[in-house]
């Protein structure tokens, strides 16, 4: 992001000042007015920077990035009026074919894309193009039902009604292989050891210009590594609002793909890009704050977690079976949710157990408050990042309004404990859509077109995936996300 639209998010940013509502009221006349004058000033400088097209972004159920585009000049009329998207993208599977819900889809309808311009960004790798999220509304203005970006914000506000907020951010892992050699299997760039200097070597020029992308875009990286499998990687960004996170994240593994391919490479988010395998994690960091004050330290909870840290964190790990057709959310997510792989595969939680589905993280001593936080690790990186941090808010809060205590922690290695002494997660899409089915919480909290249409799409890929191998699976999913 150049310096002049790093100012225009900073002051324009929904999470700051509300625009557009966090609830559902509808876009009024003064409401797209103001949106056009402002989208006539970011166009004008958008285009003095060189881009031509600006790309309208949301994600859908299956947890596929889908866009449309519009000219540069065409982006004040799309911030007033946004452009048009059929409903029934809300129940595309993964391989876009197209199921039905109760409430959504079929041929008929149409919505319209409203995009933020607080997150407007000229893409650093990808010339003469910029991106916004967008919000998604109907025709007459009031915002659609189905629209993960504004569930997102509904949970955001909730929170805040209680004098709370959520700083967060999902860390992303992906896997690298040629692009130019055949599709199966993949042909890896660099054969080096897991975390090693070898693999960084190998690719060094291609991760420095994702440094500098990252940073061309006002992206503040906190560390990137080489990963465990094959070709693989990881990036930790700085923690944001929910919101905020969840747009970065969708821009991050947008730039990293686009400077792939620059590289020759191709560009896989997939759960398990090969079975037997450590796949690609989506794993949420998080830390609940009141009045500037990290909840995660200094209270008398374990290992000093406040009353409210600890019982939204207990919510949040009792709906994980639930939270799991979200976060993890296609039948190849459970080629990787497999014990002793660091998946989180146990319904537990420890200080620094890696193996539990909840790792408490309380940071070095002396770093400073926001450096205390806790990782859920059982979550993928085919989650749409919208819909598993509002339902993460929703479950959380459910936890602190019924003041949830922590189950007693482990300590060890949960798969060498007696059978059923720690619970095992669901280990098939088929067991956490059973535990979907049955949560309130989500069901309340998602409303019923939303959460109808996740299970129609849950249900689609199941049916879609039955009878598959574990390497047709990873086949059939390696390059769609």
């Amino acid at each position: 992001m150049s310096t002049t639209t790093a100012e225009q998010a900073e002051s324009w940013s929904s999470e700051q000042v509300g625009e557009p509502p966090f609830g559902d009221e509808p876009l009024t006349a003064e409401l797209r007015a103001e949106r056009a004058a402002r989208a006539r000033v970011a166009a004008a400088r958008l285009a003095a920077e060189g881009v031509e097209g600006v790309i309208l972004g949301w994600v859908d159920n299956a947890g596929l990035a889908r866009v449309k585009t519009v000219p540069v000049r065409r982006l004040e009329q799309a911030a007033a009026w946004g452009v048009g998207a059929a409903p029934s993208f809300d129940v595309f599977l993964v391989d876009d074919s197209i199921t039905t819900s109760r409430h959504i889809g079929g041929p008929a309808g149409d919505l319209r894309l409203i995009p933020d311009l607080g997150r407007l960004t000229r893409l650093a790798a990808q010339p003469g193009w910029a991106w916004a999220p967008a919000d998604r509304y109907a025709q007459d203005g009031t915002v659609h039902p189905g629209c993960q970006r504004r569930f997102a914000q509904r949970m955001i506000h909730a929170a805040r009604l209680r004098g709370l907020d959520l700083r967060a951010g999902i860390e992303i892992e992906w896997v690298v292989a040629l692009a130019d050699a055949p599709e199966q299997p993949p042909v890896y760039p660099t054969h080096g050891p897991a975390y090693g200097l070898h693999r960084l070597v190998d690719l060094s020029d291609y991760l420095r210009d994702l440094l500098h992308a990252f940073d061309e875009q006002g992206l503040s990286v906190l560390q990137l590594h080489p990963e465990y499998a094959p070709g693989q990687f990881e990036l930790s960004l700085a923690a944001q609002g929910p919101l905020g996170a969840a747009d970065t994240t969708v821009l991050a593994r947008q730039t990293i793909r686009a400077v792939g391919r620059r590289h020759g490479l191709r560009t896989s988010y997939a759960p398990a890009v090969e079975p037997g395998g450590v796949g690609n994690g989506g794993h949420l960091h998080l830390s609940l704050w009141r009045e500037g004050r990290n909840l995660a330290q200094g209270g008398p909870g374990p290992y000093g977690l406040n009353g409210e840290a600890e019982s939204f964190l207990a919510g949040v790990l009792a709906e994980l079976p639930a939270l799991l057709a979200l976060g993890a959310p296609s039948p190849a997510s459970y080629l990787r949710l497999l014990p002793q792989r660091w998946a989180g595969a146990f319904q537990c939680w420890g200080m620094e157990n890696r193996e539990a589905a909840l790792r408490l993280i309380p940071g070095p001593p002396g770093e400073g408050a926001g450096s205390a936080n806790a990782e859920f690790k059982c979550f993928d990186a085919a989650a749409n990042p919208y819909l598993l941090l509002g339902a993460v808010l929703a479950a959380g809060l459910t936890g602190v309004d019924a003041r949830r205590a922590l189950p007693a922690e482990t300590c060890d290695d949960p798969a060498l404990l007696p059978e059923g002494e720690v619970p095992r997660l669901p280990g098939t899409l088929a067991e956490s859509v059973a535990a979907y089915r049955t949560s309130g919480v989500l069901r309340e909290a998602m409303g019923d077109p939303l959460y109808e249409a996740v299970l129609a799409v849950r249900l689609g890929e199941i049916e879609l995936f039955a009878g598959h191998s574990p390497e047709q699976l990873a086949a059939a999913t390696r390059w769609r996300y």
